[in-house]
């Protein structure tokens, strides 16, 4: 790989990580400060359902904008604009503002990350070629987990030691840091224009994917494991309802899975490409499933921590396998508004996982709601297989095509 691209992976990609980590210092930060204040699992739910909110609002314009815009620029400005929420967030800690500002706050942040993400993804392919993608995008989770594991373990040894405003005030230095380097990368190349119908129709992105044969079960498959399987938000409950830690404990719970995507990137570069990629990432999801059921069930910290650390490794492939194929198959025409609906899939699962996340656990108890959570996402993996035959069969990602 040349020294230049290489370059510029590293920006893009370092940009990408210091923006997750703002991210995932905000979360683990705001779910402790909010339960600490007010020990009340339907507040972590609240907070999942404050940033799903925009996502399903804002999802059509957010993609239109991105496909007729400077994708460069809007990943600009939205990595700013998580800075400044930082900001609003360490005076909302700092003056003890009521709990309804924090989720003011956090509603502004889903409106900036669903412009952010799908901007992001869709310059990807525009600036990196082809051949490097699968490159990227390891390097790019390897950063990235690597993020998370700092943010939430930073932000749980912080808070035994400071204030939550100070550790929101990280924000600001992470979200202008990682505006400049988006702004540093090069100009995107020209996208051949399409049809003026196809400019003008918002529904072009959901008619692509659910069209897909590959891409629809996969980001299905990805949907509903972290829907139902994922546990992050239920994490301030574990550590101090079951597993009994403190805030260090807390953060180490955090940090577990990214740890495990970290390991897991790092071997995945030695590893030869897969050559049925589709039946890997059908596997994997069952697995990491089985290793939610496990968690729940875990009284011990250091069990819990290592499961967690598995589930952080499956989801790297996972993740991994999904990128590459929507890179791969999507025309760039349309890139942003496919990737803006694959937000939907994604991130709406992610908040809306936590909001389901703290809901079961008000209704069925913190334990049996994440084993039930994890026998679900099993169960779906049996459905998306026999529903979906072709993603068992899929051949390796290089081999793939833009769709038409």
């Amino acid at each position: 790989m040349a020294d230049v691209e290489l370059r510029r992976i590293l920006r893009l990609v370092s940009a990408r990580s210091l923006n997750t980590f703002g991210r995932a210092v905000l979360n683990a930060t705001v779910l402790w400060e909010l339960y600490e204040r007010t020990h009340s699992k339907l507040v972590l739910a609240a907070v999942g359902f404050a940033q799903v909110i925009p996502v399903a609002v804002l999802f059509v314009p957010a993609g239109t904008l991105v496909d007729r815009s400077d994708r460069r620029a809007l990943a600009t400005a939205a990595a700013t604009a998580t800075g400044l929420i930082g900001v609003g967030l360490a005076l909302a800690s700092a003056l003890g503002a009521p709990v309804a500002l924090y989720f003011l706050l956090l509603l502004a942040q889903g409106c900036v990350t669903v412009i952010h993400a799908p901007a992001v993804s869709s310059l990807i392919p525009l600036i990196i070629p082809r051949a490097q993608l699968v490159r990227t995008n390891r390097i790019s989770a390897s950063l990235q987990e690597l993020a998370a594991i700092v943010g939430p373990a930073l932000a749980g040894l912080a808070l035994k030691f400071v204030a939550a405003s100070r550790v929101y005030a990280v924000l600001a230095i992470t979200g202008l840091a990682a505006g400049a380097l988006y702004r540093s990368l090069p100009q995107a190349r020209a996208v051949e224009v399409a049809a003026p119908s196809v400019r003008k129709d918002w529904r072009v992105g959901l008619r692509f994917i659910f069209r897909s044969p590959l891409l629809l079960p996969a980001l299905t498959l990805d949907m509903f494991a972290v829907l139902f399987a994922g546990v992050t938000a239920l994490l301030p409950a574990v550590a101090t309802d079951v597993l009994h830690v403190d805030a260090l404990g807390y953060g180490m719970l955090r940090a577990a899975q990214s740890a495990g995507a970290v390991v897991m990137a790092l071997i995945g570069g030695r590893l030869r490409a897969w050559q049925r990629p589709g039946r890997v990432l059908l596997i994997v999801v069952a697995l990491f499933g089985l290793a939610t059921v496990g968690f729940g069930l875990s009284a011990s910290f250091p069990l819990s921590l290592a499961l967690l650390v598995l589930c952080g490794a499956l989801d790297n492939i996972s993740v991994v396998i999904r990128l590459t194929l929507e890179q791969m198959v999507v025309p760039d025409a349309i890139r942003g508004r496919v990737s803006a609906v694959h937000y939907v899939f994604i991130g709406m699962s992610n908040e809306l996982g936590a909001a389901e996340s703290g809901l079961a656990a008000y209704v069925l108890g913190t334990i049996p709601a994440i084993v039930a959570g994890g026998a679900v996402a099993v169960i779906v993996v049996g459905v998306v297989a026999l529903r979906w035959r072709a993603l068992a069969r899929m051949p390796p990602l290089a081999e793939l095509q833009p769709a038409e």
